[in-house]
């Protein structure tokens, strides 16, 4: 029987949504399904049920599951038996004397399948924040983001370490401690470091051989100092807590000019981004192992000198496209994808994170960092500029407290244990294999695979991964299976140091049953989640498509078409018969819009984008990715009140307005008449007090969809008719085309396009469906 709340917001009290909720009992009924058997679990999910136990928890001897709702309990000879191996524990001493039937622990009671163990004997340790800031840009962008960097530094608990790294042509880190004044650490920018070179020239590592940061307490701060072949080097020259480092900051960042190095005419400016973020992170190495670190890359152009470049410095070679990557036309790609692959695995091992905030009308290379913003599980922003609302609030969003708070963690591992007969086929979404390799471990790889641990350098509330799942049942267990409705488990541990800097272990356990397929697809079709499976089907299309020659639509019609083959009711060649269930009756509406989608069509959009929208689909919870794949719209108007409407061109009306969210950008589109009275300014007269606030109705539910949202989406405010109009027209169903004119309603609109509409679409898979 399926949990209670399973469907309850994003996933109840254990952040977890299947794709199915029963699964099938042999591989191949798994394999016959079409959608893949899949979780995402966003693993430091807050909720207010979530229990704090401060103790260290029970293991299992044989398997290292932790005790759970499901363990059964002999209390009268004090062992527990693990539901995964059925091994037989003991409890321990502390436990034995208290434990009973009316006496449980915590993790035993059956509403607390996801509990959190702190360790409260462990000194917490002190985030160190890394700014990286691109100075080849001009003097008023420059002036917005060192606005923004001083902000962010009275937002910072006093204990955080705070660092500066500023570069263009060359690259200079900035020695805070020093305050006779400003000192300056220069590297080439045409040259790769690697970390012991970078300690070396720092002063902070004698002979390349690499320091340890040892925390040493001096009042209410943190002194961290790095110890070499008995000589003591304070690495607070370069880190320095908040609390101390405000005057010497400001200063550095009054003085800081645009890059100086002069840039030819026809030519752009030598930017060395890739050896500045090598530097970085050689710096943040000299950290004692386990600090958690965030290097905040603050990037507006591409790199066009040393390790990372993206673009030749003459402006008569373009910034690659879809189109030359196609093409293998892009000299510089996958030069630099190797590059920051490689710096990942150095920031991957030392626990450290790259948060990326690209400002530029141009591309800046996102698609050739995204390996090392994924794997570090970092946060990335993309923007027009500096002073855009999109980057400014963004970047104020990953410092502030409290409610807004992103609950910025570090250090985490994520592992998954499950029953013999269930093979992990791998990840997707923010994290990297630590080839923890295992009977667990699936033949058949999907993204992150081969393993059954994954580390998760920064996480966050938000924070989701994709796992795939694979059937792979025993003979003697097949048998158990077809007669009998047992149930599987899987357990997820994630150890992760919070925001003040403890250590947590979240533990998330749970049981599903299985489901003869062949025989009871109804049963099946009870647990299927339409949402998870649009979002899965999603995250894996995204993860295909950078596979050579792979099509993406083809390979989406062709499974949709299977899936309703299967599941669907009809008389074989009779498509007026074809009925789908409504467990699955929305799905093929979500494959319209994925068809369509930024994740799908990448002509419109640049390899910058295209890797922007992806790597933001791979890491949001289900809620959000699948407003990422239809978005949603509201109408207003004097007749009714806010409501749902249809994602669709005769949704306009010249006396409505709609509120479009598609998550990267919310729309307040005017109809035609509500502009015209508005233009005329009849909001400001008191007689028409209830078309004032008409008006006002959807900007206030903008405000609240942008204030919960990161990153921040951009917001849009247009007319029908006018230019930006095309940011809700691009979403809607084009059921009204220049073909179709004579049948659009008086006020409505039409879309110039030859997309078949939803009605068509819908057509043509009821024919092909009943064929098959």
């Amino acid at each position: 029987m399926m949990d209670a709340g399973i469907m309850e917001g994003e996933g109840g009290i254990d952040g977890i949504r299947m794709t199915w909720n029963s699964w099938p009992t042999t591989k191949l009924d798994a394999h016959k399904i079409i959608i893949p058997i899949a979780i995402s679990i966003s693993p430091i999910k807050s909720h207010s049920d979530i229990q704090i136990l401060p103790y260290i928890p029970l293991r299992c001897k044989t398997c290292s599951c932790i005790l759970n709702p499901f363990s059964r309990v002999d209390f009268s000879v004090k062992i527990w038996i693990c539901p995964f191996c059925f091994h037989r524990n003991q409890f321990p001493p502390h436990y034995s004397p208290m434990i009973s039937d009316i006496n449980l622990p915590a993790e035993l009671y059956p509403h607390f399948t996801t509990v959190e163990y702190s360790f409260p004997s462990q000194i917490p340790s002190c985030p160190v924040f890394l700014f990286v800031l691109d100075s080849c840009i001009i003097n008023e962008e420059l002036e917005f983001v060192k606005s923004a960097i001083k902000q962010a530094i009275t937002l910072l608990p006093d204990n955080a370490l705070v660092g500066f790294i500023s570069f263009g042509t060359q690259v200079q880190v900035h020695e805070l401690g020093f305050s006779d004044l400003s000192k300056v650490y220069v590297f080439r920018g045409n040259k790769e470091f690697s970390k012991e070179e970078v300690l070396d020239q720092l002063g902070l590592s004698s002979f390349g051989q690499r320091g340890i940061v040892q925390p040493k307490a001096a009042g209410n701060s943190i002194d961290h100092q790095l110890n070499n072949n008995n000589s003591v080097v304070s690495i607070n020259r370069f880190l320095l807590p908040a609390s101390d480092c405000q005057y010497a900051l400001d200063l550095v960042l009054d003085e800081l000019q645009p890059d100086q190095w002069p840039v030819e005419t026809g030519h752009r400016a030598l930017r060395c981004t890739g050896v500045a973020l090598n530097v970085a992170a050689g710096l943040v190495g000299a950290c004692l192992p386990g600090t958690g670190a965030r290097i905040i890359a603050l990037v507006g152009g591409p790199c066009t000198e040393g390790p990372g470049t993206i673009v030749s410095k003459e402006l008569s070679e373009p910034i690659r496209s879809h189109k030359d990557l196609d093409k293998d036309a892009a000299p510089h790609f996958y030069k630099a994808v190797k590059f920051y692959a490689n710096l990942s695995k150095q920031l991957v091992t030392q626990g450290h994170v790259l948060d990326l905030f690209a400002s530029a009308l141009d591309q800046v290379g996102v698609a050739e960092m995204k390996v090392v913003v994924e794997k570090t599980g970092g946060l990335v922003v993309l923007a027009e500029s500096f002073g855009h609302p999109v980057f400014k609030d963004s970047f104020k969003r990953i410092f502030e407290d409290g409610e807004q708070s992103l609950g910025l963690s570090f250090n985490g591992t994520f592992e998954v244990n499950c029953s013999k007969d269930i093979k992990i086929q791998g990840i997707i979404g923010p994290c990297t294999s630590l080839e923890k390799k295992g009977s667990s471990c699936a033949d058949t790889v999907i993204g992150q695979g081969n393993t059954t641990a994954w580390k998760l350098c920064g996480l966050d509330r938000s924070t989701s991964l994709t796992v795939f799942f694979d059937i792979s049942p025993t003979s003697e267990r097949l048998n158990s299976l077809e007669t009998s409705n047992s149930q599987f488990y899987l357990q997820f541990q994630t150890n992760y140091q919070n925001p003040e800097g403890q250590q947590r272990l979240r533990v998330t356990t749970v049981a599903r049953k299985w489901v003869d397929s062949t025989a009871n697809p109804e049963e099946l079709l009870e647990g299927f989640d339409q949402e998870t499976a649009a979002v899965v089907m999603a995250r894996l299309t995204s993860l295909k498509m950078e596979e050579e020659g792979f099509d993406a639509t083809r390979w989406l019609d062709r499974s949709l078409i299977r899936l309703c083959s299967i599941f669907g009711d009809y008389r074989k060649d009779d498509p007026s018969s074809f009925i789908l269930n409504p467990s699955i009756s929305i799905f093929p509406e979500f494959m319209f819009n994925l068809r369509r989608s930024q994740f799908i069509q990448v002509f419109n959009n640049s390899p910058d984008e295209t890797a922007y929208f992806r790597m933001l689909l791979n890491r949001e919870n289900v809620t959000n990715a699948v407003v990422m794949i239809q978005p949603s719209l509201i109408a207003y108007s004097f007749s009714a009140p806010p409501a749902p409407a249809l994602l669709d061109v005769a949704s306009i009306a010249a006396d409505r307005i709609l509120l479009l969210d598609s998550y990267f950008s919310v729309v307040i589109f005017h109809g035609l008449t509500i502009a015209q009275w508005r233009n005329m300014g009849y909001q400001n007269e008191p007689e028409h007090k209830a078309f004032s606030l008409l008006l006002e109705a959807p900007h206030e539910e903008a405000k609240l969809i942008i204030k919960d949202r990161f990153p921040v989406p951009r917001l849009v405010v247009c007319d029908q008719h006018g230019s930006q109009a095309r940011f809700l027209l691009a979403k809607l169903n084009p059921s009204a085309t220049y073909n179709t004119v004579q049948d659009v309603a008086a006020g409505s609109d039409i879309i110039f396009t030859d997309d078949v509409s939803l009605q068509v679409f819908f057509e043509h898979l009821q024919r092909l469906a009943v064929q098959s």
